[in-house]
């Protein structure tokens, strides 16, 4: 099986309004663009915890290019 992309584009008919960015790689986590909610998929350590609270911006700054080059492909 081939490596999953750091990013995936989802969306559901569950939450029609909704545009779901998905990072697969450490820290997993999905961003709603609707109204940019992150939902951790990790348990993070006291430590990890540090990291990713610093890191949040640049992980979330990747997320928004990776969404605004796939929606400016379908236009």
């Amino acid at each position: 099986m081939e490596q999953l992309p750091e990013f995936l584009l989802a969306d559901s008919s569950e939450y029609p309004e909704s545009i779901f960015v998905i990072h697969t790689t450490f820290p997993r986590f999905v961003i709603n663009f609707q109204n940019d909610e992150i939902e951790w998929w990790e348990s993070f350590s006291a430590e990890d915890k540090e990291i990713a609270t610093q890191e949040v911006a640049h992980w979330v700054e990747q997320a928004t290019k990776f969404y605004d080059q796939q929606i400016s492909s379908y236009q």
